[in-house]
């Protein structure tokens, strides 16, 4: 997202920049720390010990609310369409599809590298001095979960270039390939591994074998469906039809996915879906595009003004690094309150939820203070002439990234992993880095 200064938009935001995308990328990350912060419920018991719950999900109207409020899956439609728009610019520019993913792969990794090795260097030292390792799994844990997105988004941006061609080729065809992908692996995740073999989940203690390991390929046919969306939505598909035929669109999405969730394995819970993702999280990416689109209207005016402008672009030139920094941040203000000790109300309490909003804002600050360091880490450095040919570097550079946090998502963040993600993230970058910087 463009870090463009805000002080007179009119003269530098594109005539042809959609920024109602924009808004919706930075209201997905600011909805992401929100329902985090109600997830950190931590209060102290009657008698004096520490009291960690997830206090959102214990309320009768979350399930309900998780069917609008997970908006990951319009993350990935806006990024299908960000990617064919950046796809028809490199393509102008003479840049081939490997040089597409490399600066994709950077703009993931950079700034994943100083996230993965500040979790090193704290769980190391969690270690050393000899914490309840009940907790710091518990805290490490929490804070490691959102870190699924750095894998799945970059294993679809790797695939975008080939998916794009097989978009213009077959168009719509493509969409019931990967819903039968999708669909076949939940098939063989909850019938037949689950059911027949009753293989249970992965235990909360070791790197053993779980069910839900069998649904980690629908983080290729579930996301790379949000993408194609997006392909649709760039193209225009959505905004061609009519109010009430996107009114309908999301009537049946709706529908589908109650039916779907019905036939159990599913959770009714859209969180609970997300991980490995399901076909739920399909019908829902249908549903999240065309809601946008009907609210296209709406967020163009809103989108007019210097104010919205400003907020959009100034968040958004750090938006990696709230999405990365927000968890451990929330999680460092919380232990604060229990050491000072500062005042703690009970989670779920009516203070509680009062203060959240408060919090939030609070989160926020303290990560724009880190941002003006680690802002650095979202910039891409100047181009240059690659280190390796393209091809197997850029592949393996992929590979390198996504698999450790495949693991962190699986099993929970932990000193090993957490050490493995730095090394080869820090691989990775040196795989599709510059050599010497290119010849003018």
């Amino acid at each position: 997202m463009s870090s463009a200064a805000t002080g007179s938009p009119s003269r530098v935001v594109p005539a042809s920049r959609d920024l109602t995308l924009d808004l919706a990328r930075v209201s997905c990350v600011i909805l992401v720390v929100f329902v985090h912060i109600l997830f950190t419920g931590v209060g102290r018991a009657p008698d004096g010990s520490l009291l960690i719950e997830r206090t959102v999900e214990a309320q009768s109207w979350f399930t309900a609310a998780s069917w609008i409020a997970n908006i990951m899956p319009l993350f990935f439609v806006v990024g299908g369409y960000a990617a064919r728009a950046g796809w028809r610019s490199a393509v102008a520019r003479g840049d081939s599809a490997d040089d597409f993913v490399r600066v994709r792969l950077v703009r993931l990794a950079r700034p994943a590298l100083p996230l993965f090795a500040f979790l090193a260097v704290a769980l190391g030292v969690t270690r050393l001095i000899g914490i309840d390792p009940a907790l710091v799994d518990t805290v490490a844990i929490g804070v490691g979960s959102p870190l699924w997105f750095l894998a799945a988004y970059m294993i679809v941006q790797a695939l975008a270039p080939a998916m794009m061609r097989w978009h213009e080729r077959f168009g719509g065809w493509v969409l019931p390939v990967l819903l039968g992908g999708a669909v076949a692996v939940d098939f063989l995740r909850f019938t037949v591994i689950g059911g027949m073999l009753d293989i249970q989940p992965v235990a909360g203690t070791g790197y053993g074998l779980g069910q839900e390991l069998f649904g980690i390929p629908n983080i290729a046919f579930v996301w790379l469906f949000a993408q194609q969306l997006g392909f649709f939505l760039y193209d225009g598909w959505f905004a061609a039809r009519r109010w009430w035929q996107l009114g309908l669109l999301i009537a049946a999405g709706y529908a589908a996915l109650w039916g779907l969730v019905s036939l159990g394995g599913y959770s009714w819970n859209m969180l609970g879906n997300q991980w490995p993702p399901t076909t739920a999280m399909v019908l829902l990416a249908v549903v999240q595009a065309a809601g946008l689109t009907l609210l296209h209207g709406p967020l163009t005016r809103l989108m007019r003004g210097r104010i919205a402008q400003g907020a959009v672009f100034l968040i958004g030139s750090r938006l990696m690094t709230v999405y990365l920094w927000h968890l451990p941040v929330i999680m460092i203000l919380t232990g604060i309150q229990l050491v000072l000790p500062l005042p703690l109300p009970a989670p779920g309490s009516a203070v509680w939820w009062w203060t959240r909003p408060v919090f939030l804002i609070v989160v926020l600050g303290v990560v724009w203070l880190l941002s003006l360091w680690l802002v650095r880490f979202e910039k891409s450095p100047a181009p240059g002439e690659p280190r390796f040919p393209a091809g197997a570097a850029t592949t393996s550079a992929v590979l390198l990234f996504v698999a450790p946090v495949i693991a962190i998502t699986a099993y929970g963040l932990d000193f090993p992993l957490a050490a493995l993600a730095l090394a080869c993230t820090a691989a990775a970058l040196w795989l599709t880095g510059s050599a010497r910087p290119a010849r003018v």
